[in-house]
């Protein structure tokens, strides 16, 4: 079984109303497909997500963890967690 990584929205002031707090999406090793979230916000998650699937431990300060936080590039006006489930 594959590594699975979900996707948190954290906080949303989307200028389009297109993310809302609380969405969750799903990815896993063999089904990299890009989930329903605008494309500037995934081109920014896109290689952390890869990073973790692929067993990566990302730095947060002083410690390494199987997560990563990505803000949207307008103003960090959408923000979102993900973590190796």
């Amino acid at each position: 079984m594959g590594r699975k990584v979900k996707i948190t929205i954290t906080e949303s002031h989307c200028r389009s109303g297109f993310h809302e707090k609380g969405q969750e999406y799903l990815i896993d090793e063999d089904r990299t497909v890009c989930p329903p979230v605008c494309m500037e916000l995934w081109h920014y998650a896109y290689p952390y997500l890869w990073a973790l699937l692929n067993g990566a431990e990302l730095d947060h300060g002083v410690l390494a963890s199987k997560s990563a936080d990505v803000s949207c590039p307008d103003e960090c006006r959408v923000k979102l967690h993900m973590e190796v489930l």
